[in-house]
């Protein structure tokens, strides 16, 4: 059988490109078959397989290559946004208030509840919120002058 006599140095062969046991594997079962659904039509299976797996290989390698490429500039991407625009420069405001702060505001402008609810939501007073929303809105306002 081709596939007993072949199956071993195949596998090498796609390692030695791929540098992955199991893409090896895969590569060198994806190639027998195709080998045998095309059997009739190869003159010479193991010179075909020969073919078959380094260019398989070498194909994976390139999509690796690409899709490590692709990652890290997607990463790039992620750790400098792009120009701030003006909900960007709220985020980065919001992000640098204090958690009950943050959460006044969050209440109160997004999803627009009373003082009440928001003191409910928060455990306090009707008058400690409105305290928190202008300490709030008063450091937000610093923090976007200062961008």
């Amino acid at each position: 059988m081709i596939y007993e006599a072949q199956y071993d140095s195949m596998i090498r062969l796609a390692y030695v490109t791929t540098d992955s046991l199991a893409a090896a594997e895969d590569i060198v079962q994806d190639a027998f078959l195709d080998l045998y659904r095309n059997l009739p039509d190869i003159d010479d299976p193991v010179r075909w397989l020969h073919r078959v797996v380094a260019n398989r290989s070498t194909s994976w390698l390139r999509r690796l290559i690409v899709a490590r490429r692709y990652l890290q500039r997607a990463v790039v991407e992620t750790d400098h946004p792009p120009p701030d625009s003006g909900r960007t420069a709220v985020r980065r405001g919001l992000s640098r208030l204090g958690p009950r702060y943050r959460a006044a505001v969050f209440l109160r402008y997004y999803l627009d509840l009373s003082e009440a609810d928001i003191a409910a939501a928060l455990g306090c007073r009707p008058g400690t919120v409105k305290s928190l929303l202008h300490r709030a809105l008063t450091r937000l306002r610093e923090h976007l002058d200062e961008d």
